[in-house]
């Protein structure tokens, strides 16, 4: 999949256009990602990520980066050897298409502030 662009609160994906916050896995795209806490992912908020065999994880934290990742998360993902990434959105996309090619990558972004 490429991102093919972003911008505050919407997102083109392989020329479908998005307005809520998402997760790309590869071969699929789920719309339906919210948090308990708007701002902040904890581990209650990403069941589907926690048993992937994945070998990057993208977290996209919002337009202004207000969004955070819970410690317990980070943790987890370190454990388990998969790379960690956490941008700004508009960075996160550009990294996305930059090693999506090459890795198996999961991202998770955050489309507002």
């Amino acid at each position: 999949m490429k991102i093919e662009s972003y911008s505050f609160g919407s997102i083109m994906i392989d020329e479908e256009s998005y307005t809520s916050d998402l997760i790309i896995f590869p071969g699929k795209i789920d719309v339906s990602w919210w948090r308990k806490r708007s701002h902040k992912v904890e581990m209650e908020d990403i069941p589907e990520l926690l048993e992937v065999e994945v070998d990057v994880i993208i977290f996209g934290t919002g337009a202004y980066g207000l969004m955070k990742i819970d410690k317990k998360v980070i943790v987890h993902f370190t454990n388990r050897n998969i790379e960690l990434i956490i941008e700004k959105t508009g960075q996160a996309v550009n990294t996305y298409n930059e090693i999506s090619e090459n890795k198996k990558v999961i991202a998770a972004l955050h489309l507002t502030c």
